[in-house]
């Protein structure tokens, strides 16, 4: 595990500042990761009740992004950081505005959730959306995590499954496709669980994001746009 040494200023004011970004995010995670859990029960049980809270509740995700957009903005007038506390101060920017969208993406799955409630189940592509949702799940706790103790491996490894969301998602639309051939009736109904496994597959992408930017944070390294193998290679040469 990285340990980052945020510097310590002569100003406890501004310490603190950097300590409830942190915190605050985490705490925007927290929801965000509660929604997408909350949006695959409502798909997965029909239940409109469900959903209808995700998307109530994303109005309070947007909330958390516009407040911590402020304070960073704040912070980078008052204080002018530089080095460590700057990449901080840009790490969380960046963070919340993938946070966000991963709540949006959680809002879909939901809607998708109160559709299928009212026109009937899909015939098929349940399991496939309970597989790859447990592997989004797990990204998002474990990139939140890595935040939580500035751990690049542990980030390096939320990049490295974003692969395997990718061939999961490929495999189940393969595997999807043939209930539309089977019976051309369930075509609408079984677009809806295609686009909340799209929806999961970004969330995965929006997982590898933050990933990469704890990356930056820590390391100090841009590896946006860059293969996990090149990632791995710029680690090991520092």
């Amino acid at each position: 595990m990285e340990n980052l040494h945020l510097d310590k200023h002569i100003s406890q004011r501004f310490d603190s500042d950097l300590e409830a970004l942190k915190s605050q995010v985490l705490v925007m995670g927290g929801l965000v990761e509660r929604q997408i859990i909350n949006a695959l029960t409502a798909l997965e049980t029909a239940d409109s009740i469900i959903a209808c809270n995700v998307i109530e509740v994303e109005d309070d995700i947007d909330m958390h992004e516009v407040k911590l957009d402020e304070q960073c903005t704040m912070v980078l007038a008052c204080r002018q950081p530089a080095a460590s506390d700057l990449r901080m101060v840009l790490t969380v920017i960046k963070m919340i505005r993938d946070l966000e969208r991963m709540g949006d993406e959680a809002q879909k799955i939901a809607k998708m959730a109160i559709e299928l409630s009212d026109s009937g189940a899909a015939p098929g592509g349940y399991d496939e959306v309970r597989h790859m949702g447990a592997l989004v799940q797990d990204m998002v706790h474990s990139v939140l995590d890595a935040f939580a103790r500035f751990d690049v491996d542990q980030a390096l490894q939320v990049a490295k499954a974003d692969k395997k969301v990718d061939r999961e998602y490929a495999s189940a639309m393969r595997e999807i496709v043939t209930y539309m051939m089977e019976d051309p009736r369930c075509i609408t109904r079984v677009m809806k669980i295609i686009w909340a496994l799209r929806a999961l597959e970004r969330i995965g992408d929006h997982s590898r994001n933050i990933a990469e930017h704890i990356i930056f944070l820590v390391r100090g390294l841009d590896v946006r746009h860059t293969s996990v193998n090149e990632i791995e290679k710029k680690l090991n040469r520092i």
